[in-house]
């Protein structure tokens, strides 16, 4: 079937459907603008997450490094505090060698001979048995610098 038009109403229809071809060519560019976008945001979000990846390993590393530089201070600190002392190791009351620390006095004493796990601890103020019976002895004493 046909239908009979007027060159007015065809001239219309023919402007509804340019219009309509203008209209669906800016929305696929519209389209085609937004996947490009959303292309660019999921590349931002990769690179935003591996810098994330890296800060939070970068922020391990530095807790594990105030750790470990706690841990040094410590150690520097009580040996520090370790010089105004010193370890004297005695054998049978006869002055063998002095030593930084009661550790390393023991040491020096078992590379002559002492056994490693003969030591006891004797309180402060406590009187040491007699000499004879004990073969080796470590005194911490303190020391004093004269200027």
């Amino acid at each position: 079937m046909f239908r009979i038009i007027g060159t007015a109403v065809l001239a219309t229809l023919r402007a509804e459907a340019e219009d309509a071809r203008a209209e669906a060519d800016r929305r696929t560019e519209d389209a085609f603008a937004a996947d490009a976008e959303v292309a660019r945001l999921r590349t931002a979000l990769a690179r935003a997450e591996g810098e994330l990846a890296v800060l939070r390993t970068q922020n391990h590393l530095d807790n594990e490094d105030r750790i470990v530089l706690r841990k040094l201070l410590r150690t520097a600190r009580s040996e520090t505090a370790d010089r105004d002392k010193v370890a004297v190791l005695f054998r049978r009351g006869t002055l063998v060698s002095a030593h930084a620390t009661r550790k390393a006095a023991q040491a020096a004493a078992a590379a002559d001979g002492a056994s490693p796990e003969g030591w006891v601890s004797v309180a402060p103020g406590t009187p040491l048995p007699p000499e004879a019976d004990v073969p080796w002895h470590v005194t911490v004493l303190p020391v004093q610098t004269e200027r």
